[in-house]
């Protein structure tokens, strides 16, 4: 057998900010040289900023790497040079996450749902370039000294939850040795003691079985009144619902004074209470600790039992019977198909009309804003006259003006835009 294991923290679900990078400055220069003096303009673009990009892993089995790093920021482009030459483009930030990650925005709406190795979720798109001051000159402007700036990105909080991907989900009561039974066939190291919870968190193993890889995982905390909130058992029944077959392990030797056929229920029971569709899910049931069990107890088991439900009996501490287990679960899950991801993908960033602005205010004092408004802020300088009397032109072409009137503005009052004050004249 072969093993796949990292045992360490486990965290399956984090806040985390993410911004993609902001884009670079165009170049406002002129062409000089020693036999020029007053050459055009040839101010290169600025670079655009990099993308914020999700990508699919099986390195990782859990999110505890956000746990201790929360922000990503991917880089800037670099600002635009002389000689029309472009800044260069910010590098993306990569993030990789483990395979069941759902990407959800701070409204709780999904994003996106990882479910296999280099699926890549580009969650944020790097600010344009500004554009340079070659772009401005026409007939009748020769020498525009302003150039546009880049887009500036904001940060945004996305959350991560984790609902572990697994072939099969062992589950049953603390201390029935599931752990054990995961470090005999993966070689996976749980943590294993006699008390209840040892457990804290879903362990993962891989066996491998006839040349086939098999993705084992181990739920922890379910006793009567998990789905409930009781024990740790809320915590992980969600890692269940991504598995294609449940091996329910019983302890058949009844070694903690438990009746196993009303553990085998209660588990059966904390499965529908938590979702009607885990009633369904194909289950193999192990009978476990028959090196301590007798002949009655595992014949009275059956016995109540559904016939149709296969059951296995083993020595986890021994090695009894593991192998004929392993067969039927690969034989199992070759009949069954693999479920669907959820064909869920939407832009965080939603689109934004480039034309919008807002006013606000009275009184004297008045405030536009606005994607119009952040979008003509870029390419002017207000300093410069030329560019100045562009600025004011296309507050008139785009109807800021009339919409202020409308509302009330008169000669001597002031208007807010972009953090700049201007005093409205007739």
């Amino acid at each position: 057998m072969k093993f796949c294991y990292i045992m360490c923290m486990f965290v399956d679900s984090v806040d985390i900010t993410i911004q993609a990078g902001s884009g670079g400055a165009g170049a406002a220069t002129f062409y000089r040289d020693t036999l020029t003096m007053f050459g055009g303009p040839n101010g290169g673009d600025g670079g655009h900023g990099g993308n914020v990009i999700f990508e699919g892993t099986n390195n990782l089995n859990n999110l505890v790497d956000f746990h201790y790093n929360q922000k990503f920021k991917a880089q800037d482009g670099a600002n635009g040079q002389g000689g029309n030459k472009t800044g260069s483009n910010g590098d993306d930030v990569i993030i990789q996450v483990p395979l069941g990650t759902k990407i959800l925005d701070e409204n709780g709406k999904l994003l996106c749902d990882i479910t296999t190795i280099g699926q890549k979720y580009l969650a944020l798109r790097g600010g344009a370039g500004g554009l340079g001051n070659t772009h401005f000159a026409t007939a009748s402007r020769r020498t525009p000294n302003f150039a546009k700036t880049g887009v500036k990105t904001k940060p945004y909080r996305v959350r991560l939850e984790l609902n572990c991907i697994a072939d099969i989900g062992i589950v049953g009561y603390p201390n029935v040795g599931k752990s054990t039974l995961l470090s005999v066939i993966s070689r996976a190291r749980p943590k294993i003691a006699n008390y209840q919870f040892t457990t804290l968190y879903p362990n993962i193993g891989v066996a491998q079985v006839r040349g086939q890889n098999l993705l084992f995982a181990d739920i922890p905390g379910l006793i009567e009144g998990a789905s409930d909130g009781v024990g740790l058992g809320i915590d992980f029944l969600k890692h269940i619902s991504r598995t294609r077959v449940l091996l329910h392990v019983i302890d058949i030797a009844a070694t903690e004074g438990r009746d196993p056929y009303r553990d085998y229920q209660v588990i059966n029971q904390e499965l529908k209470n938590y979702h009607a569709d885990l009633e369904n899910k194909k289950q193999i049931v192990v009978l476990n600790k028959i090196d301590s069990a007798t002949e009655e107890q595992i014949k009275n088991f059956k016995s109540k039992l559904d016939k149709n439900i296969p059951v296995f009996e083993i020595s986890a501490l021994n090695h009894t019977g593991l192998q004929d287990l392993l067969n039927a679960c690969l034989q199992i899950l070759n009949t069954i198909p693999q479920p669907e991801p959820l064909v869920v993908e939407t832009v965080l960033e939603q689109k934004v009309d480039k034309n919008e602005f807002s006013i606000s205010g009275g009184n004297g004092v008045y405030q536009v804003s606005g994607p119009f408004i952040d979008n003509l802020i870029r390419g002017v300088v207000l300093e410069d006259t030329e560019s100045n009397r562009y600025f004011q032109r296309r507050l008139v072409q785009r109807g800021v003006m009339n919409e202020l009137k409308k509302i009330g503005l008169v000669d001597g009052d002031t208007i807010q835009i972009a953090g700049h004050l201007f005093t409205y004249t007739e």
